[in-house]
This record gives structure tokens, sequence and C-alpha cells, in this order.
């Protein structure tokens, strides 16, 4: 599995402090989903600059999996599911209701969450919060599926095979 890791964060891009959820997901997907990190970078919350970003490891990159982790909240600045949904050619919202509703068990703030996940190609866009704790969580309660569904999005001859119950 080759995955991109975006980070969005103001601060961080301006080098004002350090990004501390895209390592978190760097060390759980090497660790945990066998995973390559393709490439890994740290943008400020601008629209154009995620979408382009995004565009261009989807359709020239052809990853399996980006992560993009900040900017699903409420704040002005928090653009990331505008600028996914620009790039997604079809939701995947299964994944993001599934990581809300395992928030929820932690904390009530899970449903100010604005976090999308889609498809573009073959690549799966998964928008994860932006604080370690919460990126860790999240990624916890999709895990299991992630490697199936890059299956899919590959086609792989055997991936409808893997269906089964829990």
């Amino acid at each position: 599995m080759r995955i991109g890791i975006l980070t969005l964060s103001d601060r961080s891009a301006r080098g004002e402090r350090p990004d501390a959820s895209g390592p978190v997901i760097a060390e759980f997907a090497r660790a945990q989903l066998q995973a390559q990190v393709e490439v890994q970078a740290v943008i400020p919350d601008e629209y154009s600059l995620i979408r382009d970003t995004l565009l261009t490891w989807c359709d020239q990159r052809g990853l399996d999996v980006i992560f993009t982790t900040g900017g699903t909240g409420f704040a002005a600045r928090d653009v990331t599911p505008e600028a996914t949904r620009a790039v997604i050619e079809r939701e995947a919202p299964g994944l993001a209701e599934a990581m809300r509703a395992a928030s929820l068990q932690v904390t009530r703030h899970a449903m100010l969450s604005r976090a999308v996940c889609g498809i573009r190609r073959r690549t799966l866009i998964i928008n994860l919060p932006g604080s370690p704790k919460g990126v860790r969580e999240n990624l916890e309660t999709i895990a299991a599926v992630l490697p199936h569904a890059v299956e899919l999005l590959r086609e792989a001859p055997d991936a409808e095979q893997g269906h089964r119950t829990v």
C-alpha cells in the first residue's frame, strides 16, 4: 500500500510549531498497515493548494491512500472537506461515519468533525482530525478495512472474495 500524508496547518507550514499528527500517521501506516509512505507534506489551510496537492498526488503519483490531517473543524480556515470534495469522484461515507461514531464514544466533540472520505480514480482520500490522539483513534477504527478497500480500488481479481461478516 502506497500512501501520502498531507498535514494542513497554517502554523506548522510557517514553522511556528512542529507537525505532530503527520508522524503519527506515518508510524501507524508502517507498523499496522505495512504501508510505504511515498510522500509527506505540510501546507497551509489554503483551499486551492490543498485541492491541487490532492489532484497531483492522485493523478500523477497514483497513490493508493492519501491521509489528510487537520482542517476538518468549524474554524473559518478549516477547508479540508471542501477541497477534498472538489477532488473526489465518489464519496466513501461509511469510513467517515465509522470514525465519527467511534470518536463519539471518546468525546462529544466528535460530532463537530466535518471530515469526508472519498475516491478519485484508484486513490482513497481520508480526512483525519488534526490532533495526534484523534488521528490514532480514527486510524484504529478504519485500519482493518483499508487493505481490502485498496484491493477493490486496484480491481484485484480476488478482492470480492474478501467480503465476509465481522
